[in-house]
């Protein structure tokens, strides 16, 4: 070529590499963006793009609570501890009438001595034991003495503060107000009052009963009394007389006076009837034995006589013969004896007999004379005894009024007894001291809470921001929101020189973070780095032509041909003043290398734009660059197209279909996640294969590479640093 051909490259920044794995590169419709999440980097990263927002919310917070701590009166706290004890104030038992016993619940016990600390009717007495209703530096003196009561009980009760304990049986409550000598006098007298009004309830609730008591003696004394004057009266229209003298024997038949009769008769009765079973007895002995014992004992004289007048006999018998006259006068006495002896034996048995009969018959009539009577009482027993159903309902109804009166008689006098004893469920452990310092404001806390509500505002207000300014930053936000793999992140560059001073200096971080993106390329398909690979972006100035630029570069370092074809026919950044170049190719048949330049740069090519034509799209439609692009990935290792932007444009659209790969340029901070996510849809409607995004002008500070805060040039700042060699196009 005659002449030199300045090229001139669009500013972009260089990062970091992103290494996807082998066979990673995509079709644009395989994927959709991630969802993103509230990570620590995002945190970071959002603060450290929003610090001023943050420091100043901060700072706002702390100064809020240094004005409030200024504003706030101090307010002072007295403690008081209480010690809450079962209850010792006997309870009426039905058996012994007083029992001893401890609440089965003491939680519920604890619950309700804190629910009574709080009660408005505790801070009105409190109000009127410390004649608080007349201290004007406790309650305005407006209105009657009862409103200001009601207004000191008022503020009195919701000065206390009062919590249920978890454990144990102290019950520990504060008083505050903003004089410290009110807060331990207010504290004290709460606990002095909350003592005597429990002994004051007790009291009104033990005479309550004692009332309660006495309206129902008086009721039940007139009950029985009425009950005993209908029963006395029916008895003595009845003529009904009861002997009875005790409760259990008031339904018996004996207690009447009938009754009392026929109980006597009958045992007389049975008297009778044994004393005539034992007449009858005897009388029948008497007649079966015929009274011998008493015969017996009678004639026990003669018969003795008449032995020894036998013995005699017998003795003179073997001396003498029995019609001797001594033997027969003998014989005749012994005889007139016998016969002595039978007479008196039958008189005795006759009178003896008589006797005996007369008493059976004594007997006989006795017992029937008795029994007629009983029989006639009998009658008059079971005559008494339907009359006395009605008397009997009335004595049962006078007893149970009777018993009554006497139970309620001795309650009453029980409830007299404990009224007056026991002792009080609560003690004071601890009284209020005066405190020496108030507890509100408290300066450190205050402040604490202002700058921690400042960072959080400031946090919430960094958020906000960043949600309203919705633009790619991070690789996160590249993986995230696009759902693409990052190829490389670029940091800003801050330092004078361009990209080309960059490249040139191996150890810089544009040059390291191009090496690492020519890395990641390599594993960015199936086969390798790609062979032909278009660059373009969503909107102009993004880093797009400096990235085409520096990887075409790093790909002739190392020893590669590589072409390098402006394909931006609408702002060319490589301008020639020739007539050869892309335009001129898409309208002819010629061959590529008639119009292909060689660089100061060793193995890289530059195809420039050539002269700008009216109608890039239509040029671009045509089969004509596709085949171009064949024609050069036979003839050079890599080919590299530096297209045009693509939202607002179809030129990128076109130029994707014929490259079969693409990189998509993504200006940190500047492009919005919407218009990002348009340039993907039109690539994926075009059947690009997007390998990845490179991001450029990057302020993340982690980029791995331990650089940060770089910028760099376009190579327009400095447009002599790449000279086409003149009349060194190959053929």
């Amino acid at each position: 070529m005659g002449n030199d051909l300045a090229v001139n490259v669009e500013r972009g920044t260089l990062a970091e590499p992103f290494g996807p794995v082998r066979g990673h590169g995509m079709h644009v419709q395989d994927r959709g963006p991630a969802t993103e999440g509230l990570t620590l980097e995002l945190l970071l990263r959002v603060v450290r793009e929003h610090w001023k927002v943050v420091l100043a919310a901060v700072i706002a917070g702390a100064a809020a609570a240094v004005l409030v701590t200024l504003l706030t009166t101090p307010l002072y706290r007295a403690k008081v501890v209480l010690e809450v004890n079962p209850p010792t104030v006997e309870a009426l038992d039905d058996n012994k009438g007083l029992d001893s016993s401890a609440s089965s619940d003491v939680w519920d016990l604890m619950a309700t001595q804190v629910g009574l600390l709080k009660s408005l009717s505790l801070g009105e007495r409190v109000a009127q034991d410390l004649n608080l209703a007349v201290n004007p530096n406790f309650v305005p003196q407006t209105g009657d003495v009862a409103t200001r009561i009601k207004a000191a009980g008022a503020k009195v009760a919701g000065g206390i503060e009062a919590e249920l304990p978890k454990e144990g049986q102290l019950i520990e409550y504060t008083y505050t107000s903003d004089d410290p000598q009110l807060a331990a006098l207010v504290a004290n007298g709460i606990a002095d009052s909350f003592i005597d009004s429990g002994l004051q309830r007790r009291y009104d609730a033990s005479n309550y009963a004692r009332e309660f008591l006495q309206r129902q003696i008086n009721k039940t004394r007139g009950d029985l009394e009425r009950s005993e004057r209908a029963l006395v009266a029916y008895a003595q229209s009845q003529g009904i007389i009861n002997t009875g003298t005790g409760e259990s024997s008031s339904n018996s038949d004996a207690n009447s006076l009938q009754g009392a009769s026929l109980v006597a008769l009958n045992t007389a009765l049975a008297q009778a009837t044994a004393r005539r079973i034992a007449a009858e007895g005897a009388y029948r002995q008497a007649r079966l034995a015929g009274g011998s014992a008493e015969a017996t004992q009678a004639t026990s004289a003669l018969r003795g006589t008449v032995a020894a007048l036998q013995a005699e006999y017998q003795e003179k018998r073997t001396l003498m013969k029995p019609d001797h006259p001594d033997m027969v006068a003998l014989k005749n006495r012994i005889d007139e004896l016998n016969r002595q002896i039978g007479a008196e034996q039958s008189r005795v048995a006759g009178g003896q007999s008589t006797t005996l009969l007369a008493e059976y018959r004594a007997a006989v009539a006795s017992e029937n004379a008795l029994r007629a009577r009983v029989n006639q009482l009998r009658g008059s027993v079971l005559d008494l005894r339907g009359r006395s159903i009605q008397y009997n309902i009335l004595q049962r109804e006078l007893d149970t009024n009777r018993s009554l009166y006497d139970a309620l008689l001795q309650r009453y006098k029980e409830v007299g007894v404990a009224g007056g004893i026991g002792n009080s469920p609560v003690s004071i452990v601890d009284r209020a001291a005066v405190p020496g310092a108030p507890f509100k404001p408290n300066p450190m806390l205050n402040l604490l809470v202002g700058l921690g509500l400042g960072l959080l505002a400031g946090m919430a207000l960094a958020f906000a921001l960043e949600m309203l300014h919705d633009v790619i930053k991070t690789r996160d936000d590249v993986r995230t929101r696009l759902g693409l793999p990052c190829l490389g992140v670029v940091p800003k560059r801050d330092a004078a020189g361009s990209i080309v001073d960059d490249l040139a200096d191996a150890s810089s971080p544009v040059a390291e973070a191009y090496s690492a993106i020519l890395a990641a390329l390599r594993f960015s398909t199936e086969q390798g780095p790609p062979k032909t690979l278009l660059v373009t972006s969503t909107g102009p100035a993004e880093g797009k032509s400096s990235s085409a630029f520096a990887l075409a570069q790093n790909y002739a370092r190392r020893g590669e041909n590589v072409m390098l074809i402006d394909a931006d026919l609408r702002r060319p950044v490589f301008k020639t003043t020739s007539q050869k170049g892309l335009t001129k190719l898409l309208t002819n048949d010629d061959p590529i290398r008639g119009h292909v330049h060689e660089t100061q740069y060793d193995n890289l090519w530059l195809l420039p734009c050539g002269p700008t034509p009216p109608n890039p799209a239509d040029l671009l439609s045509t089969p004509r660059f596709a085949a171009l692009m064949r024609e050069a990935s036979h003839q050079f290792d890599r080919v590299i197209v530096d297209g045009p932007p693509l939202l607002g444009l179809a030129d990128a659209a076109l130029l994707a279909t014929a490259a079969e790969n693409v990189v998509l340029v993504v200006e940190s901070g500047r492009t919005r996640t919407k218009a990002a996510r348009e340039t993907i849809e039109r690539l994926r409607i075009a059947g690009g294969h997007l390998l990845g995004v490179i991001l450029t002008k990057s302020a993340e500070e982690a980029s791995g590479y331990g650089y940060r805060n770089y910028r760099y040039g376009g190579i327009e700042d400095r447009r002599d640093d790449m000279i086409m060699i003149a009349g060194r196009s190959e053929a």
